[in-house]
């Protein structure tokens, strides 16, 4: 399903990595990045607009984005239950 809400990313790994996040009032953990990926519209400026991440809890798996022009966290997808 996608979503496209911001997200409180609460902690990171190495800076970078969600480890874990708000979303609707509840809070998840990352058990495990799966993949991560970068979205660059603007290649001919090397502007890298986001970071994409596949990422799993407990529960679910998630797509979450760091969107840095705006340094801010969204839920683009939720995959499903494990």
């Amino acid at each position: 399903m996608t979503i496209h809400e911001p997200i409180d990313m609460t902690s990171k790994d190495h800076g970078y990595f969600p480890k874990a996040f708000f979303w609707r009032g509840h809070r998840y953990v990352v058990d495990a990045v799966e993949q991560c990926w970068t979205v660059a519209r603007r290649r001919w400026m090397g502007r890298i607009e986001r970071h994409g991440f596949r990422v799993r809890t407990r529960n679910a798996t998630y797509v979450l984005y760091h969107d840095l022009s705006r340094n801010a966290w969204y839920m683009e997808r939720n995959i499903g239950k494990r």
